[in-house]
């Protein structure tokens, strides 16, 4: 295989990711990204610890998920936990039905 089947290939795989994504994120009420992943999810749940002596790590626990990964078999999970030093950023997905008007 050469390296421009290789990277067809790679391309291929990312498209197929990105229509999967597209497909499934009304499914989900949270997009969560950590320094590693991205994460769809229905719950999550984040807790902030403390290491003594050191920076606090954050513990994200994650359920009825989907993970972006294109090597990943199965996207779907029943239950993620995520340990992390770094930055843990979380959105709430807007409704398809959701009107700006609504807002106060």
């Amino acid at each position: 295989m050469s390296a421009e089947d290789l990277e067809r290939y790679e391309a291929e795989l990312e498209l197929a990711l990105y229509r999967e994504y597209r497909d499934v994120v009304s499914l989900f009420r949270y997009v969560v990204e950590t320094d590693r992943r991205f994460y769809l999810a229905n719950t999550v749940d984040v807790q902030v610890r403390p290491v003594e002596g050191s920076d606090a790590y954050v513990a994200v626990h994650l359920t009825d998920a989907w993970v972006w990964d294109l090597y990943r078999p199965t996207r779907f999970l029943r239950e993620v936990k995520v340990l992390t030093f770094k930055d843990v950023n979380i959105e709430e997905t807007v409704p398809a039905d959701f009107d700006p008007g609504d807002l106060p």
